[in-house]
């Protein structure tokens, strides 16, 4: 009989911890499925964050590392400088990556660190409960802004991809989402891309993922998927930003 569809060897058996209707799961099936697909599992080395995502280590089946809030490009800096032969990635959430982790963010693509990034943009903090996140929209309410994000007193929303595709250490920059079966596809084949980048040793990749949050944006599943499309995309365009592996063809 033929195999219309197997779990990929790149995600153990241990069930996730998310809420129902969150697409972390299915960014995790796509990095998995794309290690898989370009035979780099076997080496491969995962950073995994502080927040929804901090239990990672025990979903990829490849050698994962913890690192503290926000340092995950600092520890794979460090990683893939002892082990440059290995493929090593993180994957992050906004206010990991986009607050407190900033910095490492930023000056790992200034200095073209040879890493792959998995950036999750959800647009709040998921795992503390709900507050307002670097990413969370003008408007927006969190617990934080519980009458809405105002750029007067809460500043503008940061977009991520715009900015680090200024840095000549970027090598491969895009934003995807996952909302339904055309842009899931998409998305895992810019998150091949951006391990291809790695392969060929061009320098830093990231790709931003605008993902759902249903328990904390107070929503069904089927309502934040919907939000994402109308509200995310106007705000963060989807699209590649910076592409050396383009520029190399």
């Amino acid at each position: 009989m033929a195999v219309v569809f197997q779990k990929t060897k790149g995600l153990t058996d241990t069930p996730f911890h998310y809420c129902p209707g969150c697409t972390h799961g299915i960014v995790h099936r796509l990095v998995a499925e794309a290690m898989e697909e370009l035979g780099v599992l076997d080496k491969a080395i995962g950073v995994a964050p502080v927040g929804c995502a901090v239990f990672a280590y025990e979903y990829f089946n490849c050698d994962m590392q913890e690192a503290a809030h926000g340092r995950a490009p600092a520890v794979a800096t460090g990683i893939k400088r002892v082990h440059p032969y290995k493929i090593v990635f993180t994957y992050q959430g906004d206010g990991d990556l986009a607050a407190i982790g900033t910095a490492e963010t930023v000056h790992a693509a200034a200095r073209g660190e040879n890493i792959t990034v998995i950036f999750i943009n959800n647009a709040i903090y998921g795992m503390t409960g709900g507050q307002m996140a670097p990413t969370s929209l003008i408007g927006q309410e969190t617990l934080t802004t519980p009458y809405g994000r105002k750029p007067e007193t809460n500043g503008y929303p940061i977009k991520m991809c715009e900015m680090l595709s200024t840095l000549e250490g970027a090598a491969y920059i895009e934003r995807v989402s996952v909302y339904d079966v055309k842009h899931v596809l998409n998305a895992k084949k810019a998150i091949k891309n951006a391990f291809k980048a790695q392969i060929n040793k061009k320098g830093f990749s990231m790709i931003e993922v605008l993902s759902s949050c249903p328990t904390n944006w107070g929503m069904s599943p089927n309502e934040a998927l919907k939000w994402i499309k109308d509200k995310m995309e106007q705000y963060y365009p989807l699209g590649v930003y910076k592409n050396t592996l383009e520029e190399e063809k």
